[in-house]
């Protein structure tokens, strides 16, 4: 295995494990899915599938949830009717 490729699985890892010191869980999402598409590029490099679909998978999920809390926390919110 290439040094290069080394680096980024441990970047990969790296990214990963960092992402659990993110004391906000839009930040904690963003940063996962940013490690998971590492881990897709590592897939790609070995030509592994599960990792490819597996990653895509949670980039996908990671993403979307942390763009949709966003929107949801900048949104003003509606006061019930009394």
């Amino acid at each position: 295995m290439s040094p290069l490729l080394e680096v980024l699985g441990w970047a990969a890892t790296g990214v990963f494990a960092g992402s659990y010191l993110c004391r906000e869980p839009q930040t904690l999402r963003k940063v996962q899915a940013f490690a998971a598409v590492l881990w897709i590029g590592y897939g790609f490099v070995i030509q592994s599938f599960p990792i490819i679909i597996s990653n895509t998978l949670v980039a996908t999920l990671a993403s979307f949830s942390a763009f949709r809390s966003a929107g949801s926390r900048s949104a003003p919110s509606k006061a019930l009717p009394e």
